[in-house]
């Protein structure tokens, strides 16, 4: 070993020995007085509330807000309570022994099952990331509607509009013709067929190369040393924090209705109204109501989070010694965000004037009407414009995690040390992703995707639970008595919650696929 590279490894050894003592300094404070040393060191759950701040996130909590109102403030606050808790465990697995979990998982429990976990991983970052292209860009092409920029033909948003209204119906008959005219016109109005006109192409790829470039930079910046990872998780942070302020500006415009209301937005948070509609007339229970709550409840984690966490934490060199960090990390940087960013949206939705008080789920409702709908919430068109701009935050935080997830995964699958140039490269894996600005997959590939990734997600949340108690592996971290139990009574309700929310998923996104009624 070189004297340098032996002053190097000195030198951060006796910083995380500063580290170390400070953080068993701030372990013997009033929570009051430790917060803030707590939060500024915080970080790795940047990546995961990044990760599921985006366009799933966007369009569940735009259907709940236009669907129910303040109704189901309380579905996503529980549902990444139960994530954070499966994430808490496995930190506690990782950080107690310091090992990576792509390794020590397939030595306890078993190789094939780290390989799908891992091969899951890829599949969802890369199929996740085209929606978040796709959203960016509509977003983007809405701002060039406000400046007169007409990016979709007049006749293919009505035979668009004509097929929103045909889903309503739920015939088969009347969908198939509605979709097969959007078709027709389609491929006979616009170049290569792709639904835009030229002008609209440009601005698609242009918010599309412009985020990938601004992610490629800040991405790289996460595969080299330990400042390259600070400024990243600030670009995360400032992701956060814009998505928060658009969203916290369209609920702040209507303040006198947020007030007025705000017994009913305490009653939604604490699930005063349970499942609304939750029954038809005829006394049947109302699936579609049900599928929506659970779907929400058991999504809010994806499986390409549960591996991109525990890196995470060894990337940052935690040990054992920051456990309580990790918590504080995980309720400040992941729980937090991810509530108020949601909660935000599904605010804006009521008094925004786009809930109707029906309490039907409306499918047809997505994100970028509702930022239409939101046009007059600021004067003429202004809360429009923040509600986009809240959205394209959202992607752009997203898309840079799918990338950092990616590069972790490859390395751990293929067994190789990972250098910066290998993480880099294999970072670049869901770019092609920036094809979603303009179009969407083949249907048998995210139909694939989803039969993996969302069988693999109780799995892995099996497999951390099996983990956390396995007194062989990780001794008394195990923990003891009724702290034990309770937290354990929680990891069993999350892995309940994911096993049905991921049955949702399938039936919805793969079997319906496969063998349509």
């Amino acid at each position: 070993m070189s004297e340098q590279a032996s002053t190097s490894q000195a030198a951060v050894s006796e910083e995380m020995k500063a580290e170390i003592a400070e953080l068993e300094r701030l372990n013997g404070l009033p929570f009051a007085s430790s917060a803030m040393g707590y939060i500024k060191r915080t970080g790795p759950g940047l990546l995961q509330s990044a990760m599921t701040l985006g366009a799933g996130s966007a369009a569940a909590s735009v259907i709940a807000g236009a669907s129910f109102g303040y109704k189901l403030l309380w579905v996503q606050p529980v549902a990444m309570f139960l994530g954070v808790m499966m994430l808490g465990a496995l930190s506690n697995v990782v950080l107690t022994t310091g090992e990576r979990p792509y390794k020590s998982f397939g030595r306890e429990i078993g190789k094939w099952l780290v390989v799908l976990w891992a091969l899951g991983t890829i599949m969802s970052s890369i199929i996740w990331h085209f929606p978040q292209y796709g959203l960016a860009a509509s977003a983007a092409r809405d701002l060039g509607a406000l400046q007169e920029i007409v990016s979709i033909p007049p006749e293919i948003t009505a035979a668009s509009s004509a097929v929103d209204e045909a889903m309503k119906t739920n015939d088969p008959a009347i969908i198939d013709q509605a979709k097969a005219n959007l078709s027709k016109v389609t491929s006979e109005s616009t170049p290569l067929g792709l639904g835009f006109t030229t002008a609209g192409l440009a601005i698609s790829f242009g918010i599309g190369i412009l985020i990938l470039c601004i992610n490629i930079v800040t991405t790289f910046n996460y595969g080299g040393d330990s400042k390259g990872v600070r400024i990243y998780e600030w670009f995360l942070r400032g992701c956060i924090a814009l998505v928060v302020v658009m969203f916290g500006i369209v609920v702040v415009a209507k303040i006198d209705v947020v007030a007025a209301e705000s017994g009913e937005i305490f009653k939604g948070f604490i699930g005063w109204y349970g499942i609304p509609n939750l029954w038809n007339v005829d006394g049947s229970l109302n699936n579609s109501t049900v599928t929506q709550v659970l779907g929400m409840l058991g999504a809010a984690v994806g499986i390409n989070m549960t591996f991109l966490y525990p890196y995470s934490l060894l990337k940052k060199g935690w040990g054992v010694h920051h456990k309580k960090l990790a918590r504080w990390d995980l309720g400040m940087t992941m729980f937090l965000p991810f509530v108020l960013v949601t909660s935000l949206v599904i605010i804006a939705m009521k008094v925004g004037g786009v809930y109707d008080g029906a309490d039907v789920v409306n499918t047809t409702i997505r994100p970028l009407g509702a930022a239409k709908a939101l046009g007059g919430v600021l004067g003429e068109n202004a809360g429009r414009v923040i509600f986009d701009l809240g959205l394209i935050g959202m992607t752009c935080g997203a898309i840079s995690t799918h990338m950092v997830v990616c590069g972790f995964t490859f390395c751990e699958m293929l067994g190789l040390q990972q250098t910066k140039k290998r993480f880099r490269l294999f970072a670049l894996t869901p770019a092609i992703g920036i094809l979603g600005v303009v179009a969407t997959l083949p249907i048998w590939f995210p139909v694939a995707a989803s039969a993996v990734c969302f069988t693999m997600l109780p799995i892995a949340y099996l497999t951390f639970l099996i983990m956390n108690n396995k007194r062989s592996y990780i001794g008394d971290a195990v923990g003891s008595g009724v702290p034990r139990f309770l937290f354990n009574s929680i990891l069993v309700i999350a892995l309940a919650v994911a096993t049905i929310g991921s049955g949702i998923k399938i039936y919805g996104n793969v079997i319906k696929k496969i063998m349509p009624a």
